[in-house]
């Protein structure tokens, strides 16, 4: 996907704030038993043709809204990802914001994940 001009620059001022792990890291921590929430950020179309296997969905649009609810600690571990590890960086940011202190953004998101192989469901 082609993103607007605007959009890369607003994912790259926000970058510096935010905590990245890859595909990878986050695979080694579930193989090793670690606890985490593992949160799917995109379109509940595109969470329902293929997730993460173990992620649970808070879309984009109502992640601020929900995530205390879900998420009630504020230093829980979290990864958030989406299709290609935009949409999370800002979504990550939004949550440091709101007192969240372990948050981080999945780069390459599901596309990154697919192209190493790892295992997903609902596919």
């Amino acid at each position: 996907m082609k993103h607007s001009p605007g959009f890369l620059r607003l994912v790259d001022e926000v970058r510096a704030g935010v905590k990245e792990v890859g595909p990878r890291e986050v695979h080694s921590r579930m193989e090793g038993g670690e606890k985490f929430h593992l949160i799917d950020i995109r379109e509940e179309s595109e969470f329902a043709a293929g997730r993460i296997r173990g992620a649970v969905h808070i879309g984009r649009g109502i992640l601020e809204r929900d995530i205390e609810a879900r998420v009630p600690d504020a230093d829980a571990p979290i990864v958030l990802y989406c299709g290609g590890g935009y949409r999370s960086v800002l979504a990550a940011a939004s949550l440091r914001r709101m007192g969240y202190t372990n948050v981080s953004s999945m780069a390459g998101g599901w596309r990154g994940w697919n192209e190493l192989g790892y295992p997903t469901e609902g596919t």
